[in-house]
């Protein structure tokens, strides 16, 4: 006697008229870009702009840190690598204050 192969739990649990595959009775989940409201499309929008700049300044921190390795005791290219270094400090520190930026506009705005 051949065994007959069952869908999965989570298949066999949606109603589906019968005769009909399987495949055919699979819910229809959401969109995962869809959001519920303009706050949470501004708090996603926040986590990516979050993300994006502490990347950025990880990328700068990792360029000045070659460019200082690499100056070699030149003062021209020690102060290059030294702004460089300056510019990556603003960069994660615009990424700590952005959701604290974001909350504040939030409030003046009236959300």
């Amino acid at each position: 006697m051949k065994p007959t192969l069952l869908p999965p739990a989570w298949l066999r649990r949606v109603p589906r008229p019968p005769g009909s595959p399987a495949l055919l009775s699979v819910p229809l989940l959401a969109s995962p870009l869809a959001a519920d409201s303009i706050s949470q499309v501004v708090n996603n929008t926040t986590l990516w702009i979050v993300g994006i700049l502490a990347g950025l300044a990880t990328l700068f921190l990792t360029l000045a840190g070659v460019r200082y390795l690499m100056a070699n005791g030149d003062p021209a290219e020690v102060a290059q690598a030294k702004t460089a270094l300056r510019s990556a400090a603003i960069g994660y520190g615009l990424a700590i204050l952005a959701p604290v930026i974001v909350t504040v506009l939030k409030s003046l705005v009236g959300g």
